[in-house]
């Protein structure tokens, strides 16, 4: 009984402390019964509003005049169990609700008295939101666009939830525990104000990149961080171009530089299982013409050495056709390298191993392209070194010179025959100027006709 009179004793003087007197009826707080009323100046009991105790406290008098206690006013006020409106506080309350935390549902009161709904709201450094009932909320909000943990706090940073339409996340609602490994779980990230990464002007099933502090990583429309190869349209068709993908490592930032890896499931005509690609700082892998188009511009300088790649990302070896200009009339033989691992351009002189596995000996100028004419006393058409068919001690070979014909005699090395008279093993002698240019057939003046046409290079014929 102590107890009860001294509480009692408090809420009395908290009350009735303040109240205002005047010549004609006590305007204040009285008891009646078990609870509290408010009567004003001319004795009438105060019904449906707000008045302030002797503790400047505000309490609300009901419809029938008695002080509310441990209950919603006006929907969006709070009295205590002393009736006092709850203000600058969290307000926790018992919930069966399925979307309640721990059994609990949680408000806040604002410093007017007013409790938060349909906002964000800073509280301790922290961004909370708040729905139109101004429950807290947890979980996937606001379209899917920002993420409350299970305390509410909105999220920024990399986190690894389950996707908000995952059956996973309807049955945990807020990704409980630490098992980063669970496959059902994707990892998102969430700017400093909270909102979601995703890419622009993307739908559907694409993909795009963002830039996140100086990386670029990638996501589908719904934000979730993409690995490993990537169709950046999405359809993951049978039947994809290698031009529609990136690469994205496990930490999902674009790969750059050279890497060798198993090529993309969706596209097909690779001869190993495992290929080098070469990757921009963005993940965009070079990517070169389809077999037999390549022209002078399609070749890549990286880190000073120059290269080649296919339609399918990988840098091509071996001796090439390379056109030099877009409308392919003209072309000559570019060198790449003997095997996947050794595939830069090279020049000068070479052994080469040609489209059907003959060797034959190369000239290639500074530029890479394969020489034709005279070079160093022997005869060179489109890089490959000219010789007589077999058995025979010399030849005449017509080289294109502008609209005609330029006619050297080579011997069976491929070594020019130069200002002397040769005879063949059928006695005809052939008489030639400097570099071993034609100038008569047994003694008569040579005709500016075609002789025997020059050898073109077998090329690769699959890269």
């Amino acid at each position: 009984m102590k107890g009860k009179g001294l509480a009692l004793f408090v809420l009395t003087a908290a009350l009735t402390v303040g109240t205002a007197v005047t010549s004609l009826a006590a305007e204040g707080w009285a008891k009646s019964g078990d609870n509290w009323v408010y009567y004003n100046s001319s004795g009438d009991l105060i019904r449906d509003a707000w008045r302030k105790g002797a503790d400047n406290k505000w309490r609300y008098l009901n419809g029938s005049g008695e002080m509310a206690i441990n209950e919603w006013v006006d929907d969006d006020y709070y009295v205590d169990s002393n009736g006092i409106m709850v203000s600058d506080k969290w307000l926790k309350i018992e919930s069966d609700d399925d979307d309640a935390v721990d059994g609990y549902k949680w408000y806040y009161l604002g410093s007017n008295g007013k409790m938060a709904s349909d906002t964000w709201k800073k509280i301790d450094s922290k961004w909370y939101h708040f729905d139109d009932d101004g429950e807290m909320e947890i979980g996937w909000i606001l379209d899917d666009m920002y993420y409350c943990g299970d305390n509410g706090v909105m999220q920024t940073g990399w986190k690894k939830l389950y996707p908000p339409d995952s059956d996973e996340y309807e049955k945990n609602r807020t990704s409980p525990g630490d098992d980063d490994d669970n496959d059902d779980k994707k990892w998102f990230c969430f700017s400093s104000n909270g909102k979601k990464y995703v890419p622009n002007d993307v739908t559907g099933d694409a993909c795009g990149t963002r830039k996140i502090d100086g990386v670029n990583y990638c996501f589908n429309a719904d934000g979730e961080m993409q690995t490993g190869w990537t169709d950046m349209t999405g359809s993951n068709s049978s039947m994809a171009n290698f031009s529609d993908y990136r690469y994205f490592g496990d930490d999902g930032k674009a790969k750059s530089g050279w890497l060798s890896l198993e090529p993309p499931d969706n596209v097909s005509g690779y001869d190993g299982e495992v290929e080098w690609f070469y990757f921009e700082k963005d993940g965009t892998p070079e990517i070169g013409p389809k077999v037999g188009e390549a022209t002078v511009s399609d070749i890549r300088t990286i880190k000073g050495k120059k290269y080649l790649f296919n339609d399918r990302g990988n840098p091509v070896y071996g001796l090439q056709k390379v056109y030099l200009n877009k409308n392919g009339t003209e072309y000559t033989s570019y060198y790449f390298g003997k095997n996947r691992n050794n595939c830069s351009m090279d020049k000068g002189k070479i052994k080469v191993e040609e489209g059907d596995g003959t060797i034959s000996d190369f000239y290639f100028t500074d530029n890479g392209k394969g020489y034709t004419g005279p070079k160093d006393g022997y005869l060179y058409y489109l890089g490959k070194l000219q010789k007589p068919d077999s058995g025979a001690k010399y030849t005449i070979i017509s080289l294109p010179d502008n609209d005609g014909k330029k006619n050297y005699v080579v011997n069976k090395n491929g070594k020019l025959e130069s200002n002397k008279t040769v005879k063949d093993e059928d006695g005809v002698k052939y008489t030639t100027g400097s570099n071993g240019i034609l100038q008569k057939i047994d003694g008569e003046a040579a005709g500016s006709g075609t002789y025997e046409e020059a050898i073109e290079p077998s090329y690769q014929e699959d890269w």
